[in-house]
């Protein structure tokens, strides 16, 4: 088992990290054009940050963190999700003082949770998300979804489209779950056991079940958006007003609750084209009770987060590649022993005039060199030894053309240089 990664997991291997790197850009740079800042958090938090900000009613908390006490016997969990994270360090950098709106995301963030491993289902798997906090307006989902899309599309990811659904807030939604639950106390019996757990504590998490028997039998259950108090309806009215302006494809729906506690209002999933019902892609939505339950000033927030693999998953499913970036600009292949140092300074000096540069570090004959260089696709291989380092020089040849060069070896990188950038 030693060669074998945890179940859940998966390495990210030398010949795909450009596939990475290329996603992490296009976040960094949708997300810097829109003022988010980035911000880090750790690994792992206290239990007590989870079951307070995700809800101990949620099947992350209840089935899938992964938990355990450290030696000062306190209970710490890896982070299951990237929100409440994020909130604490909020409160804990005190950046509510500071001017408001604040802005920030997170890529790369490992986030663990204990499930049955599938396709774009992992136990560690990565989350880039974004958070806005101070912001009230609908303005701010707005912003987030439309950025949002502008990362998937600048992938070249196809098919886009927003779901979206209010929940309401503290003031209306008591009285949709009264609604809820008398429409759902004379079908107890035909709900999963899950979701008859739900019933009492969290009703509106049965609107969720991926079950398909729960999935009809809610089909015709009372709307939250039926029972929006006027500023819950208005913020949802505007938000689709913005949305159709900017010329983003939405669906209202119902049945979108996400599957975490925090959330207020708006709630919405990034949709990609699966057949007749889609598949989705990523969520998120507004939270403004969240900081002033974990102990904050009242503070109206939204943010999402979206997995890095379910991104590389549908890159996959819609045959879309990402271009490779060459490997090496110069390859330098030495002569014998009396080649090498010389070699290995040019190939310094390469380096420091910002050229890909790579050297020979294993012994290989020069036949074998060449097979490397065209194997790690170097656009010219440059010969150090022999004749011409008796003269003073190194051949220089373009491996697309075979044209060859002689080059003094004294300020040969300038020259190999403007050979390799030209």
């Amino acid at each position: 088992m030693l060669t074998q990664a945890p179940k859940g997991t998966r390495d990210m291997l030398p010949q795909d990290a450009y596939i990475w790197q290329t996603i992490e850009a296009v976040m960094r740079r949708r997300a810097a054009l829109a003022g988010f800042r980035e911000v880090r958090t750790p690994v792992f938090e206290h239990t007590e940050l989870f079951l307070r900000g995700v809800g101990d009613t949620t099947d992350i908390v209840q089935k899938e963190m992964y938990t355990f006490k450290d030696k000062g016997d306190r209970s710490i969990t890896l982070k299951p999700e990237g929100t409440a994270g994020a909130v604490r360090a909020f409160l804990e950098g005190k950046l509510f003082a500071d001017a408001l709106p604040c802005k920030m995301y997170y890529l790369n963030n490992p986030v663990f949770r204990y499930e049955k491993p599938q396709a774009g289902r992992l136990r560690e798997h990565h989350q880039f998300g974004m958070e806005c906090f101070g912001g009230k307006e609908p303005t701010v989902e707005a912003e987030l979804i439309a950025t949002l899309l502008g990362i998937l599309g600048d992938l070249g990811l196809k098919g886009l489209s927003v779901n979206i659904n209010s929940i309401g807030c503290p003031h209306c939604r008591p009285k949709y779950h009264a609604a809820l639950k008398e429409y759902l106390s004379g079908r107890l019996d035909q709900l999963c056991p899950t979701c008859r757990e739900r019933f009492d504590r969290n009703p509106l998490r049965v609107l969720d079940c991926k079950e398909e028997g729960c999935k009809a039998l809610v089909k015709d259950a009372p709307s939250m958006l039926d029972m929006l108090c006027d500023e819950c309806r208005e913020h949802f009215e505007t938000l689709q007003t913005l949305l159709t302006a900017r010329g983003i494809p939405f669906k209202v729906d119902t049945h979108i609750v996400r599957g975490l506690d925090y959330y207020t209002k708006t709630v919405f999933e990034v949709m990609v084209s699966r057949g007749r019902e889609g598949l989705a892609l990523c969520g998120g939505g507004r939270y403004d009770g969240l900081v002033e339950q974990l102990g904050g000033p009242a503070t109206p927030a939204a943010g999402f987060g979206i997995g890095t693999e379910r991104i590389i998953m549908e890159l996959e499913n819609q045959g879309v590649t990402l271009p490779q970036p060459p490997l090496c600009d110069v390859y330098i292949a030495n002569l014998g022993a009396e080649a090498k140092q010389p070699a290995y300074l040019l190939c310094q000096q390469l380096r420091d005039l910002g050229v890909r540069a790579e050297e020979d570090l294993c012994g290989r004959s020069l036949k074998a060199q060449f097979k490397y260089a065209d194997k790690i696709a170097a656009r010219y291989i440059v010969i150090v030894g022999g004749d011409e380092l008796a003269r003073g020089t190194v051949k220089a040849r373009n491996l697309s053309t075979r044209e060859e060069q002689e080059i003094p070896l004294d300020g040969a990188a300038e020259a190999i240089r403007a050979l390799a950038q030209g």
